[in-house]
């Protein structure tokens, strides 16, 4: 399989994403009860981008030249999630890119949430492509600011206060390098659109 090009830019972006999760990390302490093996934000789809798209297809391919029988499984529950989604998708199942406008949002926030991630190894509750994941996930876990609030892992921060909880936040991507290297992408490939990890991982 081809290694995809990922734009130059996206080694910063993920070392600037790092760098401020371990931060907010050492700020949560004892609040933040993330760990291998808690797969509940690895439960249900969520959107990615075509920069994440390309981070991962890249990463199976890296993960196949180390462990082809790994990675093959990986694209085989890839493939099977993709079949099951595909029927009721919100936006053009060939393609895999999500439709757009308040109909199709509407339709995305109750669709699949019991599906799981391919990414995740179902015996070891592990991610198998940690080192490629979206910034989502990048994310999660740490109080993180949206347009509906200061949103935090319902499992994490038990106990603390709302100060407290602020106190902690993660800000993800303080100069928005991500939305910069998305249009780059849009301009030099014309991939554009929000997808989901299966379908970036299904080919």
């Amino acid at each position: 399989m081809r290694r995809p090009i990922v734009p130059a830019g996206d080694q910063a972006l993920v070392q600037i994403v790092d760098a401020a999760l371990a931060d907010a990390t050492r700020r949560s302490g004892s609040w933040l009860v993330c760990r291998p093996g808690c797969t509940q934000c690895c439960i249900g789809v969520f959107s990615i981008s075509q920069l994440d798209a390309l981070r991962l297809h890249r990463g199976l391919v890296e993960l196949g030249d180390r462990e082809p029988e790994r990675a093959a499984r990986v694209r085989e529950r890839a493939r099977r999630s993709v079949e099951r989604l595909s029927p009721q998708f919100p936006g053009s199942p060939e393609s895999g890119i999500l439709g757009e406008g308040e109909n199709a949002e509407r339709r995305f926030e109750d669709f699949a949430n019991d599906e799981p991630c391919p990414v995740l190894d179902p015996a070891t509750g592990t991610c198998e492509l940690y080192a490629s994941r979206p910034i989502t996930c990048r994310a999660f876990g740490p109080p993180v600011r949206s347009e509906q609030g200061l949103g935090v892992c319902e499992l994490c921060f038990h106990g603390a206060t709302d100060e407290q909880i602020a106190g902690c936040e993660m800000e993800v991507d303080p100069e928005d390098l991500e939305s910069k290297l998305l249009r780059e992408l849009e301009q030099t490939s014309g991939r554009s659109g929000r997808t989901l990890i299966a379908f970036a991982l299904a080919d």
